[in-house]
């Protein structure tokens, strides 16, 4: 027997040894619980958080510019010797010079110019309310796969339905072809009609599937969690008056939020800006060596023989006034570019005011118009339901036609998805309302 043979029968006998392994389970998922999981998982909100921490970042830095800073200075320098003590170069005051300081720096002016720390907070803040939209973005796209999933196992069901249905029919022509009180067409019109049934199960099998997986990417670090979600499309909810929201929604918008600062740290921006037209005091303290030889002490000897033991070790401090004179309009171009930032900031701040009444309004007529149209959507699946009856009971007495029946079962099927997809326009249409004022 061949080797190759004997190595695939002895790996199929190890797999088919070794038990398959289980699939993790969620459990059931609440919309809440989903809201959370994605806020964890997502792509979009780890990236709001790292741009949050940079801005932090950038106000700790703007904090420290303000305070003295502390360095230590190490130089050698070798000068081209001449047979004189300095060397060529005199500046030196030596052939060899070391340089080992502590060098302390404050830019004393800096200590009453706030303007660059308020603006690195107020970005800061901007960061904050940016994170915060891409929650509230994120949580719009979660509410729309949530309710995606509940939406498309009540189809699943109701195609189920419309197959036994279809079934049943088939059934009713092909007894009626052998009493000979139905032509052979209205069984092969039935058998089309049972095909077209079962192709719509497996749609809205893929459809149930591609909706889990949707939502999953969002909410589980992996796609190899099986879960469940709560079905609440028939849960009642109330729609609050529109002013209520709109207050609501104002008070915590993110997008207002995030507007409002980049207005005021707009106006920070002009005031750096204008720095530019002041005097710049810097004070600098050095402490060390700065002599020709490595040591804290040289000793010197005299023309007379006296030995004279000098101490390198020391310190020095300086003061530096820079007045600014003359800059070719640079910093008034500056302050003008500032002040038109300020001007787009607050444009800003008014269309984000507009758009967000405006989204208010459009979702809460949106819920209300859904919420509406449930009860004459539930109806019409009942009135279809009857017609189908009826219908069926007309052609089993031989007063209706098989086109008229497999036309109340497409009506059924369509009232049915109808009435499944009202139900889950108004629940997201309530949730973004929910989501748009704050509540989530």
């Amino acid at each position: 027997m061949n080797a190759r043979f004997l190595i695939a029968l002895w790996a199929a006998g190890i797999l088919a040894q070794t038990p398959p392994q289980p699939v993790p389970s969620a459990g059931v998922i609440t919309l809440a619980e989903a809201l959370a999981r994605a806020r964890q998982y997502a792509g979009q909100a780890q990236a709001a958080g790292i741009a949050v921490g940079q801005a932090a970042e950038d106000r700790a830095q703007a904090r420290a510019a303000r305070l003295p800073s502390a360095s230590a200075f190490n130089q050698f320098i070798y000068t081209q010797g001449n047979t004189t003590p300095s060397g060529v170069f005199v500046a030196n005051d030596g052939v060899h010079v070391y340089n080992e300081q502590l060098v302390v720096h404050q830019e004393f002016l800096s200590i009453i110019r706030s303007g660059e720390v308020r603006r690195a907070l107020a970005l800061e803040a901007v960061a904050r309310a940016r994170g915060d939209i891409a929650a509230r973005g994120l949580n719009a796209t979660v509410i729309q796969d949530y309710y995606a999933i509940p939406a498309a196992e009540r189809k699943l069901v109701y195609t189920n339905t419309s197959l036994a249905e279809a079934s049943e029919f088939l059934d009713i022509t092909r007894k009626q072809e052998q009493g000979g009180e139905a032509a052979h067409a209205d069984v092969v019109k039935a058998q089309v009609l049972v095909r077209q049934r079962e192709r719509d199960v497996s749609e809205a099998q893929l459809a149930v599937d591609k909706a889990k997986i949707a939502l999953g990417v969002l909410i589980f670090p992996d796609l190899s969690t099986s879960y469940e979600v709560v079905d609440d499309l028939d849960q009642a909810a109330i729609v609050p008056p529109l002013e209520e929201t709109r207050a609501k929604a104002s008070a915590t918008s993110p997008d207002i939020k995030a507007a409002q600062f980049n207005v005021e740290s707009s106006g920070h921006d002009i005031n750096v800006a204008r720095y530019g037209y002041l005097p710049s005091l810097g004070l600098d303290f050095f402490y060390g060596i700065d002599a020709n030889t490595f040591s804290a002490h040289t000793l010197i000897h005299e023309p007379d023989g006296f030995l004279f033991n000098r101490n390198n070790l020391g310190y020095v401090a300086q003061a530096t006034l820079n007045i600014p004179i003359w800059n070719w309009g640079t910093t008034r171009s500056k302050v003008k570019q500032a002040e038109l930032r300020r001007e787009q900031a607050q444009l800003d701040l008014t269309l984000a005011q507009r758009t967000l009444a405006g989204n208010v309004a459009g979702q809460s007529r949106e819920a209300q118009t859904a919420q509406i149209q449930i009860a004459s959507l539930r109806d019409s699946e009942q009135l279809s339901i009857e017609n189908l009856r009826l219908t069926t009971l007309r052609y089993r007495a031989g007063e209706a036609t098989a086109f008229e029946v497999v036309d109340a079962q497409a009506t059924l099927t369509a009232a049915r998805n109808a009435y499944i997809d009202g139900l889950s326009r108004f629940k997201i249409a309530f949730a973004t309302l929910q989501n748009l004022s704050g509540s989530f």
